[in-house]
């Protein structure tokens, strides 16, 4: 068998994330690599090379921020480079930038519901559907990887909330420090009673400050249907945040579209090169 080698294929193309930033010159990195649960690898490698490099650096991914926060946000700053991440927690609504307009206040707690997957999966299985069935109705939505378990066992919607108290209340947690329980052990027959009752059951993240420290939860839990919570459904997602001046300030966003989340890296982009 002979080998077609075609003329415009580079022969010295870069083999690691450095070798790309030198020899593009880049000014800016864009990192969307999937979510690694367990360390952020490799999108704190790619963060870490783009702000020693010199560039600014605009991720999507939650895990750098779970693990690795700190030492990126002070990399940056020492580097004079942006280090932005909006589009990590409710697509490209600017929650993270929320609280870059106000200053000293303090972030004392926070519930609301940040994984749209389990959202659909719960309103499909209440309509009768059993959990294999929703996951791909799901799916054909696109909002559902191919493998569902970071979203139907709550890791997802840990890694944010996760990211929420490691930026927001400047309070570092790792992710064996919430409590966590995904969605698979409800059955249609209980959403649909739970439903019926006028209290549905969703996925909830929940944080409180207790002194110095943080405590956490993601878990499904019955919401009454009227709340702002019971009313958030489909790919719709609702965050509720009290602080020391503000007793409630919530941010809602309903059923965003598919470029929601490039919104949020085009946001922090025209953030950094401002």
């Amino acid at each position: 068998m002979s080998e077609v080698t075609s003329s415009s294929t580079p022969t010295h193309a870069p083999q690691n994330v450095r070798a790309w930033l030198a020899a593009a010159q880049a000014d800016v990195l864009f990192e969307a690599t999937s979510l690694n649960v367990s360390d952020g690898q490799p999108a704190t490698t790619h963060i870490r090379a783009a702000l020693e490099h010199g560039a600014h650096a605009i991720t999507a991914n939650k895990g750098p921020i779970v693990h690795a926060y700190r030492e990126l946000r002070d990399l940056a700053a020492r580097q004079g480079k942006r280090f932005l991440f909006e589009s990590t927690v409710m697509d490209g609504v600017p929650i993270f930038s929320l609280f870059d307009q106000m200053p000293t206040v303090r972030l004392k707690g926070f519930h609301g519901i940040l994984n749209s997957t389990t959202n659909v999966i719960l309103s499909e299985m209440e309509e009768g559907l059993t959990f294999d069935e929703a996951v791909k109705v799901a799916q054909t939505l696109g909002i559902a990887e191919t493998d569902a378990t970071h979203d139907v066992d709550g890791w997802d919607a840990a890694v944010k909330t996760a990211a929420l108290i490691t930026v927001l209340m400047d309070l570092p947690i790792r992710l064996e420090q919430i409590e966590r329980e995904g969605i698979r052990d409800l059955t249609p027959q209980a959403l649909r009673n739970a439903r019926r009752d006028g209290w549905p059951f969703k996925l909830v993240c929940r944080a409180q400050r207790v002194g110095e420290t943080v405590e956490a939860t993601v878990a499904p839990e019955k919401v009454l249907s009227t709340s702002p919570m019971g009313k958030t459904s489909g790919t719709s997602s609702y965050l509720h945040f009290e602080t020391d001046i503000f007793p409630g300030l919530t941010v809602t966003e309903e059923n965003p579209g598919l470029y929601a989340t490039a919104y949020g890296l085009l946001a922090d982009f025209v953030r950094a090169v401002e």
